[in-house]
């Protein structure tokens, strides 16, 4: 080859990797399905306390900075199954670390932590240093891409904001699927069932009920002001929907079998739920997957749910320490 036919071919290889460049730039930058909602459909679904849409139709979760935030994590490389300090700054509109918040849910920030195979959840509370660093001590079980994201609301701002990022984990990879769609699931030896009619774009009831050795637990505790906490993520991009069911509760009160969430549930898709809920001074997590589409599928627990194996009773593993 002729070192001007090998200049040809070099300028356009790179003219090549410039114009991929700029698709892979703008397809990172612009939610595609989430895009394709006009402004007055996003403030139709109405996302409660994640703070809902900005103008432009943006998910929560899909950002790493919005409204002058930033989420800023002071490593983004970590090992697989070594504790470390989880450490981070939302850092302001001034570009300094934010050091005062207003408490949702009874924290001043939630953190989640899953792997973007929507395998290993996590939902922790780091401790807050007086210079704005965010801390909590963490071990990623598994190799890969995590997601992280920061759920909070700065002091002397009227709504909830929601940032993401994601991290580096080295270690073993191995990819893991998602559950098939199921009406039940057991954890530590509680069955959880889930009923409702999801619907895209529309505000939609979820109803999840406890029970343990087929009898339903009639006294869950108080946990983060309600007696379930409720995440979804959106399959693909990992979009972040996060409520909490309608009934407050006050330390001290019981509740279930029962809770009753309304979601929105923003375009058709695949989601992951992930219910946490407290009993006997524990948190479990139940984990779901739903397919939601424009018209409307029914879940329905079957009858007579069965109950856990001696097996899942022992399973604690996924058992989180209140925090």
């Amino acid at each position: 080859m002729s070192r001007a036919a090998a200049l040809r071919l070099g300028a356009f290889a790179g003219a090549l990797a410039l114009a991929f460049g700029a698709a892979y730039g703008i397809g990172t930058a612009v939610d595609p399905i989430a895009a394709a909602n006009t402004p007055s459909q996003s403030q139709e679904m109405g996302m409660g306390d994640t703070g809902g849409h900005d103008a432009g139709g943006q998910l929560p979760g899909l950002a790493v900075s919005d409204a002058g935030y930033t989420f800023s994590p002071a490593s983004t490389f970590f090992t697989a199954g070594t504790k470390t300090a989880l450490r981070f700054t939302i850092k302001g509109p001034d570009g300094k670390p934010v050091t005062q918040y207003t408490r949702t849910h009874e924290k001043d920030l939630h953190l989640i932590v899953v792997r973007r195979d929507l395998s290993g959840f996590h939902h922790v509370h780091p401790t807050l240093a007086a210079d704005g660093t965010w801390s909590i001590p963490f071990t990623f079980t598994a190799g890969g891409t995590w997601r992280m994201y920061a759920d909070f609301q700065p002091a002397g701002l009227d709504k909830n904001i929601t940032l993401g990022t994601d991290v580096n984990v080295t270690g073993l990879y191995v990819p893991v699927p998602l559950n098939e769609p199921a009406a039940v699931t057991s954890i530590h030896g509680y069955d959880v069932t889930l009923a409702g009619t999801p619907v895209a774009g529309k505000e939609s009831q979820l109803t999840f009920k406890v029970s343990k050795n087929g009898k339903p637990v009639t006294d869950l505790q108080p946990y983060l002001g309600a007696f379930g906490h409720l995440v979804s993520l959106r399959s693909g991009d990992l979009a972040y929907l996060h409520n909490h069911p309608a009934q407050h509760a006050e330390p001290g009160m019981k509740g279930g079998p029962s809770i009753d969430f309304m979601t929105t549930f923003p375009t058709a898709g695949t989601y992951s739920l992930f219910l946490d809920f407290q009993h006997a001074g524990a948190v479990h997590t139940a984990e779901f997957t739903v397919h939601v589409d424009s018209t409307g599928t029914t879940i329905a627990p079957p009858t007579g749910v069965p109950t856990s194996t001696a097996h899942e009773e022992e399973a604690h593993e996924h058992e989180q320490p209140v925090r």
